[in-house]
């Protein structure tokens, strides 16, 4: 199970207390421990925080034990609250230092207010009507179910490490009518992320890293599904106007591949992932095949080979290629053309082969 975070239920289904109100009652403040729990990080993280951004606890108990105020605390969920967006932890840590304590104060108990609000929504909804006159002066309430949340890359990590496959494949879930962009760029890549960060004594046949991948494959194969069953098989004109993505031989998780190619089908652009090998002679082959409206080469290694590129250049000269590599040295050995363009972003990316791919 992923830990609990600030706002929740409890797992019995009860209101969780508030870490604000939590650490005001403590005297002079709260165990690393609790608060690590709260926040839904390891203790460990929490030292590592004190110990290189100073984000550590500003009093001592009797027994001389460290202890985190309120307003650590506070500090502390500017902190996690960044990194869970996806800022470097210096950054963050450096925000969170200089954040003004009362607007945090005041986010604080805006966000449990709409809380408690939701709950006494909720409780009222489900009082069952009176089937007739009755005596009794007691009503019955059902309880309340837990109230659904959305799936952080923190709750995704946990599961992965855990090597819960069932559990990933859930978090990962793409809701209908949900956008994929934002599924992808908000909460796959910052676990991934996570998740490539960490180092794991894994057992004999476990690999978090797969699992998460794994279950991002399973949420777009699903939501693809989906997508058909509802609006049938591609027009004709789709396939005229079709996207190929390739990545490089190499590439050992071409999951960014099909999370491009599952956002432009979002959209009605057809895009297909080359797959197999497909070196510059088989994706020149290829091309000269399908004669696509753009090529797109995306990749998440340091050094890919681009060699594609330059041979898809020198056969159609009026080919667009979308080229997505991260590396400022890679992309140096990238043909000067104009009709090659390099995109530093998943987002930058999906936005421009959307504009050629849908051109008359």
């Amino acid at each position: 199970m992923a830990p609990q975070q600030y706002g929740e239920t409890s797992v019995d289904g009860e209101p969780a207390e508030p870490v604000e109100l939590a650490a005001a009652r403590a005297k002079p403040g709260v165990a690393v421990a609790v608060v690590a729990k709260r926040l839904g990080v390891a203790p460990a993280t929490l030292r590592t925080w004190d110990r290189r951004y100073g984000l550590g606890p500003s009093e001592r108990s009797a027994g001389s034990h460290r202890r985190y105020t309120r307003d650590d605390v506070l500090r502390l969920m500017v902190m996690r609250r960044l990194t869970l967006e996806g800022v470097a932890p210096a950054d963050a840590a450096k925000a969170a230092l200089e954040a003004d304590i009362e607007v945090e104060r005041a986010r604080r108990a805006s966000a449990v207010s709409a809380q408690h609000e939701a709950r006494r929504s909720a409780a009222t909804l489900s009082e069952p009507e009176q089937q007739g006159p009755s005596d009794s002066k007691v009503v019955h309430f059902a309880r309340s179910a837990a109230p659904s949340r959305t799936s952080t890359p923190a709750d995704v990590v946990d599961a992965a490490l855990a090597h819960d496959a069932d559990a990933t494949a859930e978090l990962l879930m793409i809701a209908p009518g949900s956008d994929i962009l934002t599924w992808w760029t908000q909460l796959v890549v910052p676990a991934l992320t996570k998740l490539g960060e960490r180092t794991v004594l894994a057992k004999p046949g476990e690999a978090p890293l797969q699992v998460l991948s794994s279950a991002a494959m399973r949420a777009i194969r699903v939501r693809q599904s989906a997508q058909e069953n509802e609006s049938g098989s591609p027009h004709p004109s789709q396939m005229r106007r079709i996207v190929l993505i390739f990545t490089p031989p190499d590439e050992p998780q071409p999951l960014a591949a099909h999370a491009l190619a599952a956002a432009l089908m979002s959209k009605g652009v057809m895009a297909r992932i080359v797959m197999g090998p497909a070196g510059a002679h088989r994706a020149q082959e290829v091309v000269t095949m399908v004669r696509p409206a753009a090529v797109v080469l995306i990749t998440q290694m340091v050094r890919p080979d681009l060699a594609v590129v330059g041979q898809l250049c020198d056969g159609n000269p009026e080919l667009p290629v979308f080229v997505a590599v991260a590396d400022d040295t890679a992309a140096e050995d990238l043909p000067k053309s104009s009709q090659v363009q390099r995109v530093r972003s998943f987002s930058g990316l999906f936005h421009e082969v959307c504009a050629v791919a849908t051109q008359p």
